[in-house]
């Protein structure tokens, strides 16, 4: 099956990891082989997963940026792979919390992650949340691809 242009939230959830409500991302607007930039609501909703005492953290836009870049992974899977390589983040850095909260941001968050280094077995993003113009969260992150698989090997994290 082909990747579609712009993935829906149930091609979404078929494809990371991420199950019910805890598949953040609404739909994927835009994607190419270096970027892709997604749309959130569910920052707002009360069954939120992430929320804690009533409020959705800026930081919890990490995890928006992170799911994007598994969607990401997914559309750049080859189209006869049955399931894309696990991806591990194992790092973030410069990251900025430009608000303290998401849930009261009346606007659809707007993520984007774009690729500033990829090799064989690490991609390392850039990332923005966004909402309606406004930047809320940004910051870089390393993903780990295959992290399983290397642990298997050496028993212990490399």
């Amino acid at each position: 099956m082909l990747n579609p242009a712009q993935p829906d939230h149930a091609w979404i959830e078929a494809h990371i990891p991420h199950q019910g409500t805890m598949c953040l991302l609404d739909h994927v607007t835009m994607w190419d082989a270096e970027h892709i930039q997604c749309r959130a609501s569910s920052h707002r909703l009360a069954d939120n997963p992430l929320r804690s005492r009533d409020q959705l953290s800026s930081a919890c836009g990490i995890e928006y940026a992170a799911q994007a870049m598994a969607v990401h992974g997914a559309l750049l899977a080859p189209a006869d792979n049955a399931r894309p390589r696990a991806g591990f983040l194992v790092s973030v850095r410069g990251a900025n919390l430009h608000v303290p909260r998401l849930d009261n941001i009346n606007a659809d968050l707007d993520i984007v992650a774009t690729c500033i280094h990829s090799s064989a077995d690490n991609i390392l993003y850039q990332f923005t949340v966004h909402a309606a113009g406004e930047l809320l969260v940004d910051g870089r992150a390393a993903v780990m691809l295959s992290a399983e698989n290397q642990l298997q090997l050496t028993g212990t994290p490399t």
